[in-house]
């Protein structure tokens, strides 16, 4: 059975992973390298600065806001 270039299309999109998909992702193990302070070997080492701090602060300002959205509006 030969299927259609739409039937083949559409096949191949729905098992593809959306730009969505990929920038959720992104954020999340951006956010876990933020939070954890991973880095990379032979790096300036930034886990007790002030700047992780704010960048902290920020991340929890940001994921209350989300949340709020979210509970808003549900």
């Amino acid at each position: 059975m030969r299927f259609s270039t739409r039937r083949r299309a559409r096949f191949a999109y729905r098992e593809s992973m959306s730009w969505l998909v990929w920038l959720t992702l992104a954020v999340i193990v951006t956010g876990v390298a933020a939070v954890t302070g991973i880095k990379p070997k032979k790096t300036r080492h930034v886990a007790r600065t002030s700047l992780m701090g704010v960048a902290r602060v920020f991340l929890w300002i940001v994921a209350i806001v989300l949340i709020l959205q979210a509970w808003r509006t549900y």
